[in-house]
């Protein structure tokens, strides 16, 4: 899809969403992007239109299902990686074949899972995958009290779980997702398994 193509959809999506963008510069190396909160269906074509308008080449997880029938062409062309439930953890590890291998891409993550359904704790895959790669983790969000969506700054971890997950939690303080009751408090289990 060309850019221009690109860039078009991406205002489509804008108008027809309502939403703006409101975004820090586009990183310049590959990063861990977080989808959050992740509270609704819109956020998924809140995701394309700013990685459309920022020109950015992503992949992103979403669950196997998506890949059944007339969809799975789609998915995959816009970055779909698959993601078996039953075995969630074996995509740490595809990830990092990948970017072993050379890909460059911006990997987008989900970690509150389907939104804001679960336990009360985010994932931890996008940690996980940061961590090892040495990829920053790049903070994307949904306001839409503010009715904003873009992306946030880039930290690296350190891997002391607690005071990244602060820092995290402190971004996302004010952003409301598109549906405020489905939003989950940014937490991983090992924070409290660790405590």
């Amino acid at each position: 899809m060309s850019r221009t193509i690109r860039r078009a959809v991406a205002r489509i999506i804008w108008a027809g969403t309502g939403y703006r963008m409101r975004s820090e510069p586009a990183p310049t190396r590959p990063t861990v992007f977080i989808g959050a909160p992740h509270t609704s269906n819109t956020d998924f074509f809140l995701m394309l239109a700013i990685a459309f308008d920022m020109d950015l080449k992503i992949r992103f997880l979403i669950k196997d299902s998506w890949f059944k029938g007339p969809l799975a062409a789609l998915m995959r062309a816009l970055g779909g990686i698959p993601v078996d439930r039953n075995d969630p953890a074996s995509i740490v590890e595809e990830i990092l074949g990948a970017v072993e291998r050379g890909e460059e891409f911006h990997l987008v993550v989900t970690p509150e899972g389907t939104r804001g359904a679960g336990s009360g704790y985010w994932k931890s895959g996008f940690y996980r995958i940061a961590l090892k790669s040495g990829f920053p983790v790049t903070l994307g969000y949904v306001d839409g009290v503010a009715k904003v969506a873009g992306l946030g700054p880039s930290i690296q971890l350190t891997g002391d779980v607690r005071a990244d997950m602060d820092v995290i939690r402190a971004f996302y303080a004010d952003k409301s997702g598109v549906n405020p009751a489905n939003r989950v408090e940014p937490r991983l289990r090992s924070e409290d398994q660790a405590g």
